[in-house]
C-alpha cells in the first residue's frame, strides 16, 4: 500500500504518519469501545501507566489510563490489529509478508492533565535480534499539539541503540534529549503512526479539554528472535499478517515454555 516515496520517507526518517487509514467513523466506533473498556477495568483495577519519570518532567500529578491485550477485551479491537490496511504497511516497512504481534497497548492521555512520555527508544523493553520491531499507533481521536500528540527525531534510528537511564522507565537523559527538540507527529483521527523501535521519540502534556485515545501496536518479522525474554504478554506471537515460518523448525518467539511469561510491564507507553 505504501509508495517509494513513502518508503524512502521512512527509510531516511524512521517514521511515517499515514494518513485516513481508517475512516472517521471508524475512529470514532475504536474510541467510543476503548472508552468503554478502561470504564469497565477502572471498577476493578488501577489503570494508570504514567512512568515515574514524567512526574520528574511535569513535576505535578498527571494520569495516563491503559489496557494490555485489548484483543481478549473487545472484538471489534481483534478486528482492528489483523485489519489488511494496518497489516500490509507492516509488512512493507518491515520487509516480510509476515508480521507478528509482540504486543499493544490503550492508551487515553485524559484531558488537562494526560502524563507525557521523556523521549526514549522501544528497543531497551524488549530488544531482538534483526530489529525489526515497528510500532503502529492508530489514533482514535484528533491529537494536535495541545493533547501530547507524539514527537519524533528524524532520522535517529541510524544511530543505533543508545544508552538509556533505567529508573523511573527507560528513557535518554534529559539534558541531552529535551523533548522540544524532536519533530511534532500531530495527527487526526484516523491516521497511524508507524516507527522503528530504534526512532527516539516521545510525547507531551496533554492540556486540552479533550481526551487523547490511541492503540499502539508492536509488531515484528516472526524470524527475529528477542534477544533477551522480556515484556512478555498473553497475545505475543500471535499472526496478524501471513504465517510463522519457524514453525516446526525452533521455538517461535513468543511461544516460550509455561512459567517464562510474566504478563508484561508498563513499557513502551507513549
Amino acid at each position: 500500500m505504501l509508495t517509494q516515496e513513502q518508503i524512502d520517507f521512512y527509510q531516511e526518517n524512521g517514521y511515517l504518519l499515514v494518513k485516513g487509514l481508517f475512516t472517521r467513523e471508524e475512529a470514532a466506533a475504536f474510541r467510543a469501545e476503548a472508552h468503554a473498556l478502561i470504564e469497565r477495568l477502572q471498577r476493578v483495577a488501577d489503570v494508570d501507566a504514567t512512568w515515574g519519570s514524567a512526574r520528574e518532567v511535569t513535576m505535578t500529578k498527571t494520569a495516563l489510563l491503559h489496557c494490555h491485550d485489548v484483543q481478549f477485551q473487545s472484538a471489534i479491537f481483534t478486528r482492528l490489529i489483523v485489519d489488511e490496511r494496518l497489516t500490509s504497511i507492516a509488512a512493507d516497512i518491515i520487509g516480510s509478508p509476515n508480521v507478528q504481534l509482540h504486543h499493544n497497548k490503550l492508551f487515553i492521555k485524559p484531558p488537562e492533565k494526560g502524563s507525557p512520555f521523556p523521549m526514549h527508544q522501544d528497543r531497551p523493553f524488549f530488544p531482538h535480534d534483526k530489529d525489526t520491531m515497528i510500532a503502529a499507533i492508530v489514533h482514535f481521536d484528533d491529537a494536535p499539539l495541545e493533547k501530547g500528540c507524539v514527537r519524533m527525531v528524524p532520522g535517529s534510528h541510524k544511530l543505533g541503540p543508545l544508552p538509556h537511564v533505567q529508573e523511573g522507565g527507560w528513557h535518554l537523559p534529559f539534558d541531552q534529549y529535551p523533548l522540544e527538540s524532536s519533530v511534532a507527529c500531530e495527527a487526526e483521527a484516523g491516521d497511524v503512526l508507524f516507527f522503528s523501535y530504534l526512532t527516539i521519540h516521545g510525547s507531551g502534556v496533554n492540556v486540552s479539554s479533550e481526551a487523547r485515545t490511541t492503540l499502539l501496536v508492536q509488531m515484528r518479522d516472526p524470524l527475529d528472535p528477542p534477544s533477551v525474554l522480556t515484556h512478555l504478554s498473553r497475545g505475543q506471537g500471535m499472526m496478524l499478517r501471513g504465517v510463522d515460518p519457524s514453525a516446526g523448525k525452533a521455538t517461535p518467539a513468543g511461544n516460550e515454555p509455561k512459567g517464562a511469561m510474566n504478563g508484561g510491564t508498563m513499557g513502551d507507553a507513549k
